[in-house]
């Protein structure tokens, strides 16, 4: 990754010289990645994970079955509809919504805990999520990332392979709403290739964090 030196010394650094910003703490600020299905924002949150390990990365709650490959606890915390309409009702959640027949949430607690700890985190998570966490966390940073053109976000949902045509058929429908709401971000990233939507993604989470000079 071309921002790796710059993530290196970040990650580095002692933990209260990154909060400060001209002698004051500075609270991080949450970064929410968000777009349509199938624009590969799941692609570009594993590959963070794998090369920018100091990032702090959500791992949402789900009532849908796992997928052939899927873990607990890393690719999802799998929960049956009592459990999470609990967490709902208990306030555990800091967004969450319907998706396809499935509920999917973000749990609030490591959230803050994190981003209290001064620790860079980004919720990877659907629009309607995004919404929810603009509502409730309004100085968040919401990152939309785009697809090249409708033509290829149409050939990457048809290409997983793990869903009916009629799911897929609604997915697509979603997009075209969910591409609508792009004017809600506050930046736009477009998806050509993970490993520059990677770097513009750790640059801009950087200047969010790093120290003024």
């Amino acid at each position: 990754m071309r921002d790796g030196a710059a993530a290196q010394r970040y990650a580095a650094a002692p933990r209260a010289q990154r909060a400060l910003h001209r002698g004051a703490p500075v609270p991080p600020r949450l970064t929410v990645l968000s777009g349509p299905s199938g624009v590969g924002k799941g692609t570009v949150a594993e590959r963070l994970r794998a090369e920018c390990p100091w990032i702090w990365q959500s791992v949402s709650v789900t009532t849908r079955a796992p997928r052939p490959g899927e873990i607990n606890g890393r690719d999802y915390f799998f929960t049956t509809g009592d459990q999470f309409r609990q967490m709902v009702a208990e306030g555990e959640l800091l967004e969450w919504a319907e998706n396809y027949g499935n509920w999917y949430g973000t749990q609030r607690s490591p959230v803050q805990q994190r981003l209290a700890q001064g620790e860079p985190v980004l919720l990877e998570i659907d629009v309607k999520g995004a919404r929810q966490v603009r509502a409730t966390v309004p100085d968040a940073l919401l990152i939309f990332l785009a697809p090249p053109s409708w033509a290829e976000l149409e050939r990457r949902l048809r290409a997983r392979g793990t869903e009916s045509a009629e799911v897929i058929q609604r997915r697509l429908d979603a997009a075209r709403t969910e591409l609508a709401a792009e004017r809600e971000f506050d930046i736009t990233l477009v998806n050509t290739s993970v490993e520059d939507v990677c770097s513009q993604l750790v640059r801009l989470m950087i200047a969010q964090q790093a120290p003024a000079r």
